[in-house]
């Protein structure tokens, strides 16, 4: 039987940064993603103002969030940066969904 690994939150990080630039990564993809369909959206429902009010209202909403979560990540990073500390490499990765592998050897064809 082999013991679960748990991974202990590092002191030297504050426990909210990871959640902060995952969810800011994300943000900022979905955001630009949904630019591309703002023009047609508004373009269909030009004729009726209430409706492209609330698509504009929800533009606004999506970039404030995103503005306080750029806010949230300067500030996380900043403590790090006081602390003296440098993120590792395996923070990083898990952020970008990649973890550290060991190369594979080539394979090579045998001569026949």
């Amino acid at each position: 039987m082999t013991a679960a690994v748990t991974s202990v939150p590092d002191p030297r990080f504050p426990r909210w940064l990871r959640f902060v630039l995952s969810a800011d990564r994300a943000g900022s993809a979905w955001f630009i993603g949904a630019g591309f369909f703002l023009a047609p959206a508004t373009t269909v429902l030009s004729p009726w103002p209430a409706a492209t009010a609330a698509v504009w209202i929800l533009v606004a909403l999506a970039a404030l969030w995103l503005a306080l979560l750029g806010v949230a990540m300067a500030v996380g990073l900043a403590i790090v940066l006081c602390r003296g500390v440098e993120l590792p490499e395996d923070f990083w990765a898990g952020l970008l969904a990649r973890h550290h592998r060991p190369p594979t050897p080539a394979v090579t064809a045998a001569p026949v």
